[in-house]
């Protein structure tokens, strides 16, 4: 929200009070009291009649600092809160001799907090080495009277070059500089300024990440307000944030999702081609068996099939039974679908139609969301006389996942929890919560009672969704998709910077509608982006009005999609490794190259292309034309597909067909390629191949392969000279070693042992 009329003036109506002086600094146990009035004190007559903002620094964990800004401390907290972790750890507290005496510090870690008490105010953010990460200015805070009620405001110092990442899953560009966003979740689709998925949270290339500890709107001017600030404010009286500091930006992540919570280990089947009904299209048991089986006849790998919306009757969404006339034997056709390998997925949402069952069911009970008047909220959009599970109600959680327990008895695997931001705030919540801030964390509760429920029947490793809305948090119960996209190009990219966005906010597992979802896509549309969705964390063939099934397109399509199925699959070992870092750490499978390259400028804002893992470049192809831009950072890559070598450091242009697209492999990488490449779900070990390269002498690493099926293996690779040595105490199958893309096994093994290559 903007508070000004260019940098002068105010807005109409708009009252802006600073602190202008430190009173008293105090330390009240580990957290740093700063008591700052709004005009200098010269005279015991100056206290009089004068507001004060107190400020409290705190550390929940080491390397992050915490900043409460507060006006008035006797307002009522009804939550809902960000749950944060902390740890005690030693946070040390120096106090001047007086105030006006020099600064008072907080340190935590690696990160000290530095409060001026003499002159005006000024609260700076300091990194290790003495270099000031951000600052808080005289002119930041401020506690702004408005007709539309009190704000909190802070605005902290960009740098010059300094690059903005994150705030959740946005479309638009990919860095935010220059962007003013509402944190506020929204249902509309991937072309437009909102999200599905508002996160807030931003990762800074100067070497931080900023965390607002408010579910409720929070609003961004990210240099819009003022150029070289990035501003945030909250209604109300108080402020809640957290500087984390990291020497790279995948230790802010880690940091930052030690905080807010680590993204749950996903099945591997999980990792495989997921194929839909779509949304609007007619289906029925047949036309399943038709799409399954006309898979397995083109010998395209299908590991599960997802059945949308219209599996339930029309107007009844939703009551979790099938329809009868379309699916009159649900538990046999699941069987069936099973017993031909398949996982499968509903589609859901918490949202219950006046003609559902559970309607009446759940205003009876006391589980539907009400107004102030007891009546329970309604509204028609979506569906008819739709109503609101009240996931405050620990009663209605059980009620809810009952229904869901009897879909997973019947053999559903998993659920696409649907839906998520249409939340009311002229309600009233079981748990007395502000109806400002359930509007975004509403999706955080609905997300974590499907997802524990699956972690009860199937679980740890096994639970997954398809999850649409999220915010901070929401990373603990993966996967997520993008949304309603358009079936074009330009969707494609916006598609892409969503995910890269979302994954600079935390979220380690993302996915999309291949082909996009509103409208059919053209084939050229549909085979580049099988290519982009196969080589992305998790892949599903999915559309609103028309089917995805690839022989729809064209024969060669049907081949793209043969192709790019089992290359992932093949890739499982690596990608398999991926999922567990980021599980492990927080670091995304799929990477912005600010991520991975945080010192070359080259990378700063790239949304294009991204880092599949560590070790894998991917620039998807937006045209039907075989030319295209990549760009490859310092070193020589070689591309995974034909074997080509190529030094980087810089732009280029290339030609791809619809079977291939600029898919490099970084210098300095081991490789892990299956044996495998039919199915996610295998022994990843056995047989494995390592491929090296560009291995540089003195190299001496260990590549790691997670079990899958099996147990898993680790790889020493050492080179010495024109020497290389790979050798696994721990290996139980057969493994083998190869040098570049295509090259044949130059030495291979069984269990532990070591191969010796001479280059």
């Amino acid at each position: 929200m903007k508070f000004t009329d260019g940098y002068w003036q105010l807005r109409p109506g708009v009252e802006v009070l600073r602190p202008r002086d430190v009173e008293d600094v105090v330390a009240d146990g580990d957290d740093l009291l700063v008591y700052a009035p709004t005009v200098p004190i010269g005279s015991r007559g100056d206290t009089l009649n004068r507001p004060l903002v107190t400020v409290r620094l705190t550390s929940p964990l080491p390397d992050v600092v915490g900043v409460r800004i507060s006006h008035h401390l006797g307002g009522i907290d009804r939550g809902p809160h960000f749950p944060i972790v902390s740890a005690d750890h030693g946070v040390e507290i120096t106090l001047p001799e007086a105030p006006g005496k020099g600064p008072a510090t907080l340190t935590a870690g690696r990160l000290t907090a530095r409060v001026a008490t003499d002159g005006p105010w000024g609260l700076e953010l300091v990194a290790p080495d003495g270099r000031v990460l951000t600052s808080s200015t005289p002119q930041s805070v401020g506690v702004i009277s408005t007709p539309e009620g009190p704000f909190v405001r802070e605005q902290l110092t960009m740098g010059v070059a300094e690059t903005i990442y994150g705030l959740g899953e946005r479309f638009g560009t990919f860095a935010k500089n220059g962007q003013s966003v509402d944190i506020w979740n929204e249902d509309g689709g991937t072309a437009s300024e909102q999200a599905y998925k508002n996160v807030p949270f931003y990762l800074s290339d100067a070497g931080y990440g900023l965390f607002v500890a408010h579910p409720e709107r929070v609003s961004f001017e990210i240099g819009t307000e003022v150029v070289s600030r990035s501003q945030f404010s909250v209604a109300g009286a108080e402020l809640q944030y957290y500087v984390i500091y990291g020497d790279t930006p995948k230790e802010i992540l880690e940091r930052y999702t030690e905080l807010t919570g680590r993204p749950a280990r996903v099945p591997a089947w999980s990792y495989g081609l997921w194929l839909s009904t779509s949304f609007t299209t007619s289906y029925s048991e047949e036309t399943v068996t038709s799409f399954v089986d006309g898979m397995a006849e083109r010998d395209l790998p299908l590991s599960v099939f997802h059945f949308d919306c219209f599996w339930m009757r029309q107007f009844h969404w939703s009551d979790f039974l099938w329809d009868p006339e379309m699916f009159p034997d649900p538990a046999g056709m699941l069987a069936r679908l099973k017993a031909k390998g398949l996982r499968i997925c509903v589609w859901i949402n918490p949202y219950i139609a006046q003609r559902s069952y559970l309607f009446e069911e759940g205003r009876a009970l006391g589980f539907l969301v009400t107004r102030a008047d007891g009546s329970v909220w309604q509204w028609d959009k979506w569906q008819a006389g739709m109503a609101l599970v009240d996931f405050t109600n620990p009663e209605a959680v059980a009620w809810y996942q009952g229904k869901l327990r009897a879909l997973l008895d019947d053999g559903v695997d998993c659920f696409k929890t649907d839906f998520g931001e249409r939340i009311p705030t002229d309600v009233v919540w079981h748990d007395g919560s502000d109806p400002q801030r359930m509007h975004n964390y509403y999706t955080q509760l609905y997300n974590e009672v499907v997802f524990d429920l699956l972690v009860q029947e199937r679980g740890e490793g096994e639970a997954v969704l398809f999850a649409r809305s999220a915010t901070a948090g929401g990373q603990q119960y993966p996967v997520h998709w993008g949304g309603d996209c358009e079936s074009t190009f330009v969707a494609m990219a916006e598609s892409l910077r969503g995910g890269l966005s979302l994954g600079m906010s935390g979220f380690g597992f993302w996915s999309h509608d291949i082909g996009g979802f509103e409208g059919t896509p053209d084939p050229a549309v549909f085979k580049r982006w099988v290519a982009f969705g196969l080589l992305s964390s998790h892949s599903r063939l999915h559309g609103s009005n028309s089917y995805r099934v690839p022989w729809a397109f064209d024969d060669e399509a049907v081949d793209v999609t043969r192709d790019f199925t089992r290359l992932k699959l093949s890739l499982m070992p690596y990608l398999g490794a991926a999922g567990e870092t980021a599980s492990r750490t927080g670091v995304p499978v799929m990477r912005a190259m600010a991520l991975e390259f945080p010192g070359d400028r080259g990378v700063a804002g790239l949304g294009t292309q991204y880092m599949l893992g560590d070790s894998l470049l991917v620039a998807p192809v937006f045209s039907a034309e075989p030319g295209c831009e990549v760009y490859l950072p310092r070193g020589t890559w070689t591309h995974l597909l034909s074997g080509e070598r190529v030094e980087g450091h810089g732009w280029r242009r290339e030609e791809h067909g619809f079977d291939s697209l600029p898919l490099y492999v970084r210098p300095g990488t081991v490789l892990p390629v299956g044996a495998v490449h039919d199915r996610p779900e295998y022994d990843w070990a056995d047989g494995v191949t390592l491929r090296l390269f560009e291995i540089p002498d003195g190299y001496d690493a260990t590549t790691t392969v997670p079990g899958g099926t099996g147990a898993p293996a680790s790889y020493r690779v050492v080179r010495d000279g024109e020497t290389v040595r790979v050798s696994s105490t721990d290996a139980t199958g057969a493994w083998s070693v190869a040098l570049g893309a295509l090259g044949e096994p130059v030495g291979d093994a069984r269990g532990a042992g070591e191969v010796v290559i001479a280059l």
